[in-house]
């Protein structure tokens, strides 16, 4: 029986038990910074397939350290435990026409599992990892959770780390380019007052409507796609109320890191133009009635996901080679290479070969009614247990 034959034979054995843990850890909420319930539950999981060696680092991953040949070198596979809703009770999973239902549920839980029972096959089987291998349930992969859970690992490992590989997104897609983002809330604040006694004052969401209009004037730079979004806003207190503040949070994207800057810089300027405005309006208010009143514009960083950094291309060219030449064997189809953000923006800007795939079908990821289809799993799980078991030797043998 050849390797591929024997993952294929463990994959169908333990396909029920797979579709089990998805059910049970598919319920339980992760808001990014609170995975807390996700990380006690996984961290038991691991140590009850016989891993000896799991921890809980200062990020909240969950790692499963399996030592290697070569101690030095490491190799990182992992998948996130957050999602991006709030909930801190129970998520709520239903099963219909072959799919789940459930916020998170292919974004990344079901990814994650498929992870789980990969490090289960590597550690039934006795599989010998070449280098130290960290199976990674890793935190804050999500929105503002701005990738606590890979810094932390890179802060550990550091250089030591020879490859990097995240699964997320679906079947049939590799990510091995990082698109870097740059996120903002933009705050304003005036004297406000009362709609009818005091109409005439500024107020804090028209001055923010205004700023907006602004950025949305800006050109992004050419060459390569680039990218900018207001995603909230909020502000004010009541219908007769002239709004005292208003806030946005605004972000741009690329996988330049000179048009990242150059976004930086020309977000700069619009936002130096109010600051001035709202300068000058204080100093002359301020003259006249003796009192300081003004526009207060000020900026908070929220989180920066870098761009790409100085990878040697024929490496990451290689791993991105061998990784979808896996994922074509266990699918029907093609993959498509592209560009994208996800954890292994953090190895990809420090130079290290890393990529990021799915092993799940599915979509509406990132609403409520998110799903994923069942039986996907099964090339999923393949797809998993050939990844890690790349990474290992069996019987003196390199498994492929």
């Amino acid at each position: 029986m050849t390797d591929q034959e024997k993952r294929k034979q463990y994959m169908e054995e333990h396909f029920e038990e797979a579709v089990r843990l998805l059910r049970t850890l598919g319920r339980i909420p992760a808001p990014s910074h609170k995975e807390d319930q996700r990380v006690e539950f996984c961290r038991n999981w691991f140590g009850d397939q016989g891993a000896e060696d799991v921890y809980v680092d200062e990020a909240k991953n969950v790692v499963c350290r399996m030592k290697g040949k070569d101690t030095e070198s490491v190799t990182v596979i992992m998948a996130h435990m957050d999602v991006v809703f709030p909930d801190e009770t129970m998520l709520p999973l239903r099963e219909e026409n072959g799919c789940l239902y459930a916020p998170g549920i292919g974004d990344d839980t079901a990814n994650l599992v498929n992870l789980m029972m990969a490090a289960k096959y590597v550690l039934e089987q006795g599989l010998c990892p070449e280098t130290t291998l960290l199976v990674v349930a890793n935190s804050c992969e999500e929105g503002l959770g701005n990738l606590k859970g890979s810094r932390q690992i890179y802060k550990d490992y550091g250089s030591r780390i020879r490859e990097w590989i995240s699964f997320d997104g679906v079947l049939g897609e590799c990510v091995n380019r990082a698109v870097g983002s740059y996120r903002y809330r933009v705050s304003v604040n005036v004297r406000g007052g009362h709609s009818y006694s005091d109409f005439g004052r500024e107020n804090a969401i028209a001055v923010l409507a205004e700023i907006i209009h602004d950025l949305y004037q800006i050109e992004p730079p050419f060459g390569e796609k680039t990218t900018y979004n207001v995603g909230t806003i909020e502000g004010g207190t009541t219908v007769n109320s002239i709004a005292q503040s208003a806030s946005m949070l605004y972000e741009f994207r690329s996988a330049s890191q000179e048009c990242l800057k150059e976004m930086e810089e020309r977000f700069r300027a619009v936002i130096r133009k109010w600051q001035e405005d709202g300068n000058r309006e204080a100093v002359c208010r301020k003259r006249a009635s003796g009192k300081n009143f003004g526009k207060e514009i000020t900026v908070e960083v929220l989180g920066v996901r870098p761009g790409n950094g100085p990878v040697n291309e024929k490496r990451l060219e290689e791993l991105t080679r061998v990784n979808v030449d896996l994922i074509e064997s266990c699918i029907s189809g093609t993959v498509t290479v592209r560009a994208g953000s996800t954890d292994a923006n953090i190895p990809l800007s420090e130079g290290i070969p890393a990529n990021t795939f799915g092993t799940v079908r599915g979509g509406l990821e990132h609403t409520r009614e998110e799903w994923m289809e069942i039986e996907s799993m099964r090339e999923g799980m393949l797809v998993a247990m050939g990844t890690l078991a790349r990474y290992c030797t069996a019987s003196g043998k390199t498994i492929l």
